[in-house]
C-alpha cells in the first residue's frame, strides 16, 4: 500500500530545492557531453566480412548500413522456437517507430538476433515491431560483438568506408538506457520507476525489478497486427 507522498512547501521553498537539483542536472549534462566528446575520439577496429539474412536472403554486413557511413545495430535476445522472446528486448525496441531522422546523419539503425531469419520476421510482424531485422543465425557475428547464442543482449556502433567495417563502440545490461524515452520519462515522475533496488523516500511504492515492464504478450496485443 502507498502511504507516501512529497511534502507540501510554499513556492519560494519548492523553487529553491530545484534550484538545487537543476544545478546537479545540469553538471550531469555537461558530463554526458564530454562523455560523447571522448565517445567521437574513440580508435576503431576493422571486422572480417560477415554475411548476414535478412527477409531477401543473404546480405554482406557493408550493405546492411543501406549505402550509409555508420550503423547502430540492437542484438535481441533469442530462443529459437519460442512463443515469446525476451520481454525487455521487446518492450525496448517496440519504442523505435520513427528513425528516418537517421537519414540526416548518415545512419541507419537495426535489429540483429542470432534466431532463424523466418522466425525473427514473423516475431517482428507479431509484436508489431518497425524497425528492420537482420539474422546472424549463419555466421559468428554476434558471438564476435557480444551478443552470443544464448547469451545477452547488446548495442553496436559500427563504421563504413568503402566495403570495410570497422566497430566503434559497444554497451550492454544498463548501457543501453541512455537510448530509451521510456526510462527517461518514468525517472521524471516523482515514484520513479518504483522498483525494489532504488533509492526511494520511506512509504513510495515498491515493486519487484522489472515487474512493471511490458510483457512481449502485451506488446503484441498493443501494436501487433493480429492485436487481441
Amino acid at each position: 500500500m502507498t502511504t507516501g507522498k512529497p511534502p507540501i512547501v510554499d513556492q519560494q521553498t519548492w523553487r529553491s530545492k530545484l534550484d538545487d537539483l537543476r544545478r546537479r542536472e545540469k553538471a550531469a549534462t555537461r558530463e554526458l557531453d564530454a562523455i560523447a566528446a571522448e565517445r567521437r575520439r574513440l580508435p576503431m577496429v576493422e571486422l572480417p566480412e560477415y554475411t548476414l539474412m535478412s527477409g531477401d536472403g543473404p546480405v554482406r554486413l557493408a550493405d546492411v548500413f543501406g549505402g550509409k557511413t555508420q550503423l547502430i545495430t540492437y542484438h535481441h535476445m533469442w530462443t529459437d522456437g519460442a512463443e515469446w522472446q525476451c520481454g525487455g528486448c521487446t518492450g525496448f525496441t517496440s519504442q523505435f517507430t520513427r528513425l528516418d531522422f537517421l537519414d540526416n546523419y548518415d545512419a541507419r539503425f537495426v535489429i540483429v538476433t542470432n534466431g532463424p531469419i523466418e522466425e525473427a520476421l514473423a516475431y517482428r510482424d507479431k509484436v508489431g515491431n518497425k524497425m528492420d531485422w537482420y539474422s546472424s543465425s549463419d555466421s559468428s557475428f554476434g558471438t564476435d560483438v557480444g551478443a552470443a547464442p544464448g547469451d545477452g543482449f547488446a548495442v553496436n556502433v559500427f563504421f563504413r568506408d568503402g566495403d570495410s567495417v570497422y566497430r566503434t563502440w559497444h554497451t550492454d545490461g544498463r548501457g543501453t538506457e541512455q537510448l530509451s524515452h521510456s526510462f527517461a520519462l518514468i525517472d521524471l515522475l516523482p515514484y520513479g520507476r518504483q522498483e525494489e533496488w532504488l533509492d526511494s523516500p520511506e512509504g513510495w511504492p515498491s515493486h519487484p525489478t522489472y515487474s512493471g515492464w511490458l510483457d512481449s504478450p502485451d506488446i503484441a496485443r498493443l501494436y501487433g497486427k493480429d492485436p487481441r
